[in-house]
């Protein structure tokens, strides 16, 4: 069983045939380092679960780029609203090392609900784990001090400290990379 497999099997429970099914949409797709996987202002056409590897998610503008999420092996990526809604994508996403990934096309990911008779909840459940991460997040940069927050990211992403530049981390938790470095040195004595 591969990891898109167990993934779907363990979150939405479904059944062996119907998990086939879906997992057979998918297909291998490689990126190197530095590869884009989506730049903003294309339609993203595609939503693939991550097998290796790490993308960061961020968007520039003409001042400086803001690092939405580092996303790891075991999780979707996306730019769902653009995938959804055919909008322009607001996010480029990058590889930061060589990525293996199992990827949908647009246009299978909306032949599931045909396939699958149970789709429609199986999808409605994915969204709202996507939602509640997000909401999650948001709730972590309104209720969470500086410190609080490189704590908890700390806590459940230490691998990520050693494979990502930390100006990307400290970005992504809402810090300039200076309150980032004296809240790490605080917490390395």
């Amino acid at each position: 069983m591969s990891e898109l497999e167990t993934y779907i099997q363990s979150y939405f429970g479904i059944e062996q045939k119907e998990m086939a099914t879906i997992a057979a949409l998918f297909k291998p797709e490689d990126l190197k380092k530095g590869d884009y996987y989506l730049k903003t202002g294309k339609l993203c056409n595609k939503l693939s679960f991550i097998k290796s590897g790490l993308l960061r998610i961020y968007v520039k503008d003409e001042n400086k780029e803001v690092t939405q999420w580092i996303s790891t092996a075991g999780y979707f990526v996306t730019d769902l609203s653009s995938l959804v809604f055919q909008n322009p994508a607001r996010w480029t996403i990058q590889a930061l090392s060589d990525v293996e990934l199992y990827t949908i096309s647009r246009n299978d990911y909306n032949r599931i609900g045909k396939l699958i008779p149970d789709w429609h909840q199986l999808e409605k459940l994915f969204i709202a784990k996507c939602f509640t991460m997000l909401e999650d997040r948001i709730f972590s940069h309104l209720s969470m001090s500086a410190e609080e927050r490189y704590a908890f990211f700390f806590e459940h992403n230490k691998e990520l400290f050693n494979q990502v530049p930390l100006q990307y981390i400290a970005s992504m938790l809402g810090m300039t990379p200076e309150t980032f470095s004296r809240i790490r040195k605080k917490t390395i004595r």
